[in-house]
């Protein structure tokens, strides 16, 4: 019986889905992880990959990190992630989110779409013009919906601040290091709210320019992408592509914290079991950034208050600390306990 399929980021999958559109130039991959919880919510990702294998593979680990991330999160969704496989230009049209749209409409509302990496609030706007399976719409005032970016912020925000206190031993952030890498939506509203704090930032983003530019808004400084997580520093923040913890990355760090944005942060499994043994706290990634999809998951479910976004995202920090916990007490690296409590609450622990 085959149960990877060759991918060994098959985990029992639900579907996974192939789309072609040749008049639109449409490819795409939907992977469907879980339903247990409620219609699979992700969102979709516009990137060019170096082959197929590589958005397949993308495709199979975020929307594994969805289920996961909704669980954790306490929402009524499954998990499930859209791919848009991008040409070397990034060519990006009307009618091929017209047909990404249409691929959505086959799967019957398993799959709910949103915005992601390399996608606008625009190109959701226009996929919401072909399929009702699509969320993160601009909100009203009061109520949940919008760029999920600012919530993200948020909650990473709050998360660095629970990992500082934990460990570091710090009551406030004034003073302390954070190294931020990625100062997109999520990681410059994060850099933003940790100077206000009084936090030294060091900025690191594959567009230079932007970065130069927060660091003077900040008075913070500047690394290469490429140095930024060997810095010397209390905290690194991952706050772009994922896999960039790899072993040779953590045996490098010279930090005692990791708590950052970005989703699959770790390049395998035994990576969060490395990170352990160096005795680095760990914030897993989908229970950090879970902001986003809090705000646009209550949207899609009809929640009309936005004090309930509110009330999701202040309880990241007590979500953590019981990872936190439970490694403690079991032993095992906080990736691991993390991967367990979200099995139990989708129903294959």
């Amino acid at each position: 019986m085959i149960t990877d399929w060759g991918f060994p980021d098959f985990d029992a999958h639900e579907g996974v889905h192939l789309f072609t559109d040749r008049e639109s130039g449409l490819s795409a991959v939907v992977a469907v992880h879980s339903t247990a919880l409620g219609p699979a919510a992700g969102g979709v990702r516009f990137w060019h990959y170096a082959d197929s294998r590589g958005a397949f593979t993308d495709a199979l680990r975020l929307s594994r990190g969805m289920s996961y991330k909704n669980a954790m999160a306490g929402l009524a969704l499954g998990g499930g992630k859209g791919v848009i496989l991008a040409d070397a230009a990034r060519t990006k049209t009307p009618e091929m989110l017209r047909a990404f749209a249409r691929a959505i409409n086959t799967l019957g509302g398993r799959y709910v779409t949103a915005q992601d990496v390399g996608m606008s609030a625009a190109d959701i706007a226009a996929i919401a013009s072909d399929t009702r399976y699509v969320s993160g719409l601009p909100a009203e005032a009061g109520k949940p919906g919008g760029d999920p970016g600012p919530t993200t912020a948020t909650g990473v925000y709050l998360g660095i601040k629970a990992a500082a206190k934990r460990g570091l031993g710090a009551d406030t952030m004034a003073g302390v290091r954070v190294a931020i890498q990625g100062v997109g939506s999520v990681g410059g509203g994060v850099a933003r709210k940790l100077a206000a704090d009084g936090a030294r930032l060091m900025l690191a983003d594959v567009d230079t320019a932007r970065a130069a530019a927060l660091a003077a808004e900040l008075g913070a400084d500047t690394a290469d992408t490429a140095e930024i997580l060997s810095l010397e520093t209390d905290i690194v923040s991952p706050n772009a592509l994922g896999a960039i913890l790899t072993e040779s990355a953590i045996a490098g760090l010279r930090c005692q914290v990791v708590a950052g944005g970005a989703n699959n942060q770790l390049a395998t499994a035994q990576d969060g079991r490395r990170l352990h043994e160096r005795g680095i706290l760990y914030a897993p990634d989908y229970v950090i950034n879970a902001g986003g999809i809090i705000n646009v998951g209550l949207e899609y479910l009809g929640v009309e208050d936005r004090a309930e976004v509110d009330r999701k995202v202040e309880a990241i920090p007590a979500r953590l600390n019981q990872v936190w916990d439970e490694s403690e007490a079991s032993g095992d690296p906080a990736s691991l306990v993390a991967d367990r409590i979200a099995q139990r609450l989708i129903g294959r622990g």
